[in-house]
């Protein structure tokens, strides 16, 4: 088997256990939205700033410095659209609990989590067909598949976008309720989505061991120029170090899950694609909590 045969190789997942995946991510979802309050956005939006230079960050630099990282690595079409695919994604949803690790504006990031997520049933698709079609080895191989924008968000919608409103909406008439799930949901679900992906990687364990050294780099490389990228970029709009924190941390920190779920639905799981955005959602943990916990040693003020 040769690294040019990837992009016709394709990860087994049944389809009972897609729709359990899909199941899986919706609770996620609505767990992170027990933590999320009305009054968080009204805060933010009194003073816009750093919610704008975040959802920028992540909408357009990211799926920029993506696009310049592909013309650069010259990676494997099916590598390629995985990482298109990742930087279209929303914000993942351990970034919150990595922000409030690394000192930072906690508020800021639940209501970035929150826009980037109602935001991808239109900007998930849009950005994805956007790189896709901007550079000639993904274009090509995207017309070897049907892919609908319209089917990609209502796939969102349902995976994201509901769950999120539903749960922003329990937390606000009913708190009760929601302290108590806050305890059970959110450790459960991110358990069972880790097992799924174990269990992925083992079922198709011979895939990954003879191809997982071409997309090390890649995802490394990848997910430091999306934490480093978000970092600089609001320095250059003069934010606290507080605040950018918090934007750097949603910028790298991207929700690989939903990206496996639409892999597996329109592309037909896709090795190339189905690897970069398994390792992302592994890499981004470890990465993640090691900035975070450097981060942690060095606390900073709401103006520093």
């Amino acid at each position: 088997m040769t690294i040019l045969s990837l992009d016709s190789v394709h990860i087994a997942f049944d389809e009972d256990s897609l729709w359990l995946l899909n199941i899986c991510l919706a609770i996620i979802m609505f767990g992170v939205a027990l933590d999320i309050r009305l009054a968080d956005f009204k805060a933010l939006f009194k003073s816009p700033k750093p919610i704008i230079v975040g959802l920028s960050s992540q909408l357009i630099l990211l799926p920029v410095l993506t696009l310049i990282l592909i013309y650069i690595a010259e990676p494997l079409p099916s590598l390629a659209l995985g990482m298109m695919l990742v930087a279209a994604c929303p914000g993942g949803n351990i970034s919150n609990f990595m922000s409030s690790m690394a000192k930072g504006n906690i508020a800021l990031s639940v209501s970035l989590t929150a826009c980037t997520t109602i935001s991808a049933i239109i900007f998930t698709p849009l950005i994805f067909t956007l790189l896709g079609t901007s550079y000639a080895p993904t274009k090509e191989l995207l017309k070897t598949f049907s892919v609908s924008i319209s089917e990609v968000a209502f796939t969102v919608t349902f995976i994201l976008g509901i769950p999120l409103i539903s749960g922003i909406m329990f937390n606000h008439y009913l708190l009760k309720w929601t302290k108590k799930l806050r305890v059970v949901i959110k450790p459960l679900s991110i358990a069972i989505f880790v097992a799924f992906v174990g269990v992925a990687f083992y079922k198709n364990k011979e895939i990954f061991l003879n191809y997982f050294q071409y997309i090390v780099y890649l995802v490394f490389a990848h997910n430091a120029i999306a934490f480093l990228g978000a970092y600089l970029y609001s320095g250059l709009f003069q934010l606290s170090l507080y605040d950018r924190r918090s934007i750097t941390i949603e910028t790298g920190i991207q929700n690989s899950g939903l990206g496996l779920i639409l892999i597996f639905s329109f592309f037909d799981g896709l090795g190339g694609m189905a690897m970069i955005a398994a390792w992302w959602g592994i890499w981004h943990i470890l990465s993640g909590l090691t900035l975070a916990t450097f981060w942690s040693y060095k606390p900073v003020s709401l103006t520093t």
